[in-house]
Parts: C-alpha cells; structure tokens; sequence
C-alpha cells in the first residue's frame, strides 16, 4: 500500500471518528482494496462498519439489490450500476456513509465505449442524494486499483467535511 494511500486512509478514519459516523464499502474492481486500506488502522472497528466485494454482477444484485435490468442495460461499470451499489451499501448496513466503487481495472475487457481505466464512482450521506463520478486512470491494473481505492477515500473525505 502507497504511503498516500495510508495517509488519506488514516485522515477518513479521524473524519469518521470525528462524526460517529460508520463507513461501508461496495467494491467490486478493486477486490477489497479500499476495506484493506481502512482496515489496517488498528481499532478501525470503530469506524469501518463493512465492505461488501461484488466481483460478480450476480453478487451486485444479491448483496447490494442492483437490478438486473440496470446490469443488462448499463453493465456492471456504470454510473446508474455505482448509484445502485452504493444505495445498496447504506441500506445493508449499520453506516451512516458509503462508498462504491466499479471500473475496467484491465489490462483486459476494456472497449471503445468503457476502456481500461474507466471507474465509477459513487458516495451517499445516509438521508442525502448520491454523488457519481466516472474517472479514466492510467496505468497498469495495480496503478488503476490504488488510484481508485485512493480516489475513494478522498470522496469519502469531502463528504465528512460538508
């Protein structure tokens, strides 16, 4: 893990603490990425509720409750499929904020339309609307993975701060 990404773990952390709020984490390109940063900080129970890794669109719709026809029309790397994903966090968890995260980490299944490095974003305050962003990294998978956990985090940091 990059000293950066400690640092920006290690600051959502006080932001969390500093609110009583609990985090979750709907993960699907980064495999558990961004619940490893946050939890590598000792005691971080107290603040890092649960992460939910939905690799699999089946897992998206089992554990988050996306919806198929989002999948089918959307796919997995989307701004509607994050939305759902991050809804779906808060809702299947004790947290008061989320984070999800979706994207073509590669070196393959990149296209035209979605291409290797292409991410989606999405944050929720419980009781606020959704913020969606889509990013494009560069890099190989490892960079694009770290990029995006870090990407997270600091997503997760301005809301703290609103």
């Amino acid at each position: 893990m990059s000293s950066q990404t400690r640092v920006l773990a290690q600051q959502v952390a006080d932001a969390l603490l500093a609110r009583s709020w609990l985090l979750a984490a709907a993960e699907s390109c980064t495999g558990g990425g961004i619940a490893v940063a946050l939890t590598d900080i000792s005691g971080s129970s107290q603040w890092f509720e649960r992460g939910f890794i939905t690799y699999s669109n089946q897992a998206k719709q089992e554990m988050l409750g996306v919806c198929g026809e989002t999948l089918a029309k959307y796919g997995a790397v989307s701004e509607v499929t994050v939305t759902e994903m991050v809804v779906g966090a808060l809702s299947h968890s004790n947290a008061q904020i989320a984070v999800a995260v979706s994207g073509i980490a590669g070196p393959t299944g990149g296209t035209p339309d979605k291409p290797v490095g292409m991410v989606c974003l999405a944050w929720q305050v419980k009781g606020a609307m959704p913020v969606v962003r889509t990013e494009y990294f560069s890099g190989d998978r490892a960079v694009v993975r770290t990029k995006t956990v870090e990407h997270a985090l600091r997503g997760v940091l301005a809301l703290c701060k609103d």
